[in-house]
């Protein structure tokens, strides 16, 4: 049987970031990213039985131009099979945005799943929902779990939890500074009637407003008026990584800026941990 996959993973961080994404990993987690996986030859990273992996969403996002591997940053998952191949992790599980799976008819799943049996692993896929795992943010993400060279136990989490109301999440007292003007805050309130309060209101790439109980996606590099709570203001650095899931204790130590940006990049902590449970499930004797 292959090493359980609960004896200690390497604390190994493979990302492009930048050095601003990279201080808050070292801050909370003791672990300073190595740097661009491009440029680091993968027999130089240290065994580890759990491969954990996000590549860029944006060539096969709704957001972007949905090039898929045309688009340079969509190879990055090449990158992560040569570091596959060369350390043969017992298990692996992959995270990219909904869209991936009707990008190109599918066959960009296709290839992506190819790669991964061809390498030896049992492979399987599905989109989950960060609403269904307690958090109020409409977040559907495609992930791919893969196991190496042996019949799968593996289940996904199927158990919804209860949301988390958003009047959890919202600061009493938040700064002025994250409030719209006087003639954004009056343009909201001309073109849409909210239901409901608390309500986070969401701008959609056409310019229609919709206003829900959660938030809709969080994204990295859209305007910093696309979610506005109650038509007023922006969700604060502390809310929009509240709304990923992540605790009161993580430290945020950028500039408001940097951390939206991160959140946005993040996955849902909740989502990815009843993920990995499965996983590790799965594997027990």
């Amino acid at each position: 049987m292959s090493p359980p996959l609960n004896s200690a993973l390497s604390a190994f961080s493979l990302a492009m970031l930048t050095r601003s994404a990279a201080e808050p990993t070292a801050k909370n987690f003791g672990v300073r990213p190595e740097g661009d996986i491009s440029h680091l030859r993968p027999e130089l990273i240290p065994d580890h039985d759990f491969l954990f992996a996000g590549f860029p969403c944006q060539p096969f996002s709704i957001i972007g131009n949905r090039d898929g591997f045309e688009d340079t940053r969509g190879t990055l998952f090449f990158e992560l099979a040569e570091t596959i191949k060369a350390k043969r992790p017992t298990a692996l599980l992959l995270e990219n945005v909904k869209q991936l799976l009707t990008h190109n008819q599918g066959k960009t799943l296709q290839r992506i799943l190819g790669v991964l049996r061809n390498l030896g692993y049992w492979t399987d896929y599905k989109v989950l929902n960060a609403l269904d795992f307690g958090l109020p943010q409409k977040r559907e993400r495609i992930f791919m779990v893969g196991l190496r060279g042996s019949t799968s136990q593996f289940k996904w989490p199927n158990k919804k939890r209860k949301i988390r109301p958003l009047s959890a999440l919202l600061e009493k007292n938040p700064d002025a500074r994250y409030y719209v003007s006087d003639r954004i805050r009056q343009a909201r309130i001309a073109a849409h009637k909210a239901t409901m309060k608390p309500a986070i209101w969401h701008e959609n790439k056409a310019g229609n407003i919709s206003s829900h109980p959660f938030s809709c996606a969080l994204r990295a590099g859209a305007s910093y008026n696309y979610l506005l709570i109650d038509g007023e203001r922006r969700p604060t650095p502390r809310e929009l990584l509240r709304l990923q899931g992540f605790p009161e204790s993580f430290k945020m130590v950028c500039n408001d800026s940097q951390t939206r940006k991160q959140a946005g990049n993040a996955v849902p902590a909740p989502m990815v941990a009843a993920i990995i449970e499965a996983i590790l499930d799965g594997q027990e004797d």
